[in-house]
């Protein structure tokens, strides 16, 4: 391994290249200060690292990469795909400049069918249990639900949680608007029940045709022993599926299951598009779009996603790419990694190629929004750097919001707006305590210098600009906040709400004691502050209302005694919260395990 020192002397490329083993590994190219500037896999580190310091043609950007390059270091492997997983779990973890990078997104969700003698349909993310039968994976949580709903629409199964459907004592709506059958109160025998299950396992795995053959055979017997209301229950089911399948896309009359990536480029941006299409049918599309892609051709950006995103995921038998590279290397890795062949197709034909124009053109059309979103953010930040005589420099705002009720669960907000964009990432909530209750001075402080210590100490990204959501008293705590901590040089500006609270009469209360502005209704740079505000006092009052929902229910069930946590788990698990355990009668509590009669008695008279 070759490693900087504070006393190296000049990178000498030659001397580390002799020194290099042919075998498999991972190497990190270092800047004079050692920061890694990039991450790579090589089949042979000798041949592979070499190959940057003898070729004349790099890309722009790598070759502006290799004149910071000042050490490198290297680790070897046992194989080619061991070096692919640690490249890349080196990538997500340091986030080197010249890499390209994709999110980690959290996993993909499922549908999912429970085990229950009554299936719940329902949604389902996290590791898979056996007991349980589960449909996808969906690209994304919309999918899921609207999926849901199309079952809900033709098969009518239930949805609700077990502790709802174990203390029904009557049909909820879902069952008086057609979208249930209504087992919890026996309006369906279970093997009615079973068999609209069976039929919409049938209907996930792709065989609409067995399904609609299976519904029409019921319809005539039905019919032909004068059931016309459930004849006319079945046509309809039959005429909703018929309809599903007519909208069906991505339909293929032999099925399949595919992976399709695009890529689209367009003034140095990328977007690549993930379709997922699972026993012909296709579940959805998203779109992602890499950072430091500047100058990366469509080949190097679908690589960099098909190492990255298949990290510790499923990995389908079938990926169309949109974009020619070394196929065969990529398969050989994806195949070993998943612990099944893996097919990557490059030059699709037929079904696959509509499939891959397909995702093209969503690709296409995501990037086009996102660089029409990212231009009208510009002009807006530009407008309110000229309205407040901020320098261009001017880019990461970050904006603080306090919730509570009557002083109650007091929760403070701070949302991040950074290149262009709302950085949803960085949000960050703080629970405020220790304070008088209702003295929001004390809670600004207190959120400010929870979060701008850390900053002071290096331990995060100072922003160009403070927004407070108050007046002249919320921006003289945050400026003897910053002052004490050393950062007033940090442009700080409050947002007083206007006349009557009404949008466009703000004004800007400015920490030097200007005369406070108040920008045109119809600036730019006024709607940036507004979109930014806003989000705060959204995310402030999502976390206020949490906590202080928590808060309340814990508060009534523990000021009885006798009740403990694992208690009060069994009662808000077996009524399914607070207001079910007010709802639910003696006899009912009774049954609660670790709940005596007594026990119960006492509960429903401290409720009630």
């Amino acid at each position: 391994m070759t490693k900087p020192t504070d006393s190296a002397p000049a990178f000498d490329a030659q001397a580390l290249i002799i020194s290099l083993p042919h075998l498999p590994g991972v190497y990190r190219m270092l800047n004079a200060k050692s920061d890694v500037l990039y991450v790579g896999k090589a089949r042979d580190l000798k041949k592979r690292v070499s190959s940057y310091f003898q070729k004349t043609a790099q890309s722009p950007r790598i070759a502006l990469m290799l004149t910071q390059v000042a050490a490198v270091e290297t680790t070897a492997t046992r194989s080619e795909a061991e070096a692919l997983i640690l490249e890349n779990n080196l990538i997500k973890s340091l986030a080197p400049r010249y890499n390209i990078l994709f999110r980690d997104d959290k996993s993909y969700p499922y549908l999912m069918l429970s085990g229950h003698a009554y299936p719940r349909l329902g949604f389902h993310r996290g590791p898979l249990d056996g007991k349980h039968r589960y449909f996808g994976p969906f690209p994304h949580t919309g999918a899921v639900r609207e999926s849901i709903q199309l079952l809900q629409k033709i098969f009518r199964l239930r949805t609700c949680e077990d502790s709802v459907f174990q203390n029904r004592s009557r049909p909820c709506l879902l069952h008086q608007i057609r979208r249930c059958s209504a087992p919890c109160v026996g309006l369906i025998d279970s093997d009615s029940y079973s068999a609209d299950v069976k039929n919409a396992e049938l209907f996930l795995q792709g065989r609409e045709d067995d399904v609609l053959q299976a519904l029409g055979s019921k319809m005539q017997q039905a019919a032909d022993l004068q059931r016309y209301e459930q004849a006319a229950f079945y046509r309809d089911q039959i005429q909703a599926l018929s309809t599903t399948q007519q909208k069906q896309y991505a339909e293929s009359s032999a099925g399949g299951e595919a992976d399709v990536i695009a890529c689209a480029r367009e003034n140095g941006a990328a977007c690549v598009n993930l379709v997922m299409v699972r026993k012909g049918r296709q579940l959805g599309d998203k779109s992602f779009f890499p950072h430091n892609a500047e100058g990366g051709t469509a080949a190097e950006v679908l690589q960099a996603f098909l190492a990255q995103h298949y990290l510790n995921r499923q990995v389908p038998a079938v990926i169309v790419a949109g974009a020619e590279f070394d196929a065969q290397e990529t398969e050989t890795l994806l195949a070993e990694q998943a612990g099944h062949p893996v097919l990557l197709v490059t030059r699709p034909q037929g079904q696959r190629r509509a499939w891959l124009e397909m995702a093209l053109k969503n690709a296409q059309l995501a990037l086009s929004q996102r660089l029409s979103h990212a231009s009208n953010q510009e002009v807006r930040l530009t407008a309110l750097r000229e309205a407040l005589g901020l320098p261009d420099t001017v880019q990461r705002i970050e904006c603080f919001d306090i919730s509570h009720t009557q002083g109650e669960a007091t929760v403070a907000s701070c949302v991040v707006y950074d290149r262009f964009d709302l950085r949803n990432s960085e949000y960050r909530r703080y629970n405020i305590a220790g304070i008088q209750a209702g003295d929001d001075y004390a809670a600004m402080r207190s959120v400010l210098q929870r979060r701008y210590e850390k900053i002071s100490r290096g331990e995060g990204v100072v922003p160009d600009l403070i927004l407070i959501d108050g007046g002249k008293g919320q921006v003289n705590v945050a400026r003897e906040v910053l002052a004490e901590l050393g950062m007033n040089d940090i442009f700080l500006f409050g947002v007083a709400k206007g006349e009557e609270r009404k949008p466009g009469l703000e004004q800007l209360i400015c920490a030097d004691a200007r005369t406070s502005i108040q920008l045109a209704r119809d600036n730019p740079g006024l709607h940036l502050i507004q979109a930014i505000r806003d989000e705060a006092h959204r995310f402030a009052i999502t976390g206020h209302r949490a906590r202080r929902g928590k808060a309340r229910i814990t508060s009534s069930l523990e000021g009885i005694s006798g009740i403990g946590a694992k208690r009060r788990r069994e009662l808000l698990a077996r009524f399914g919260g607070l207001k079910g355990v007010i709802g639910a009668s003696i006899d009912d509590l009774a049954q609660v395990h670790g709940i005596s009669r007594k026990l119960a008695e006492k509960i429903y008279q401290e409720l009630h």
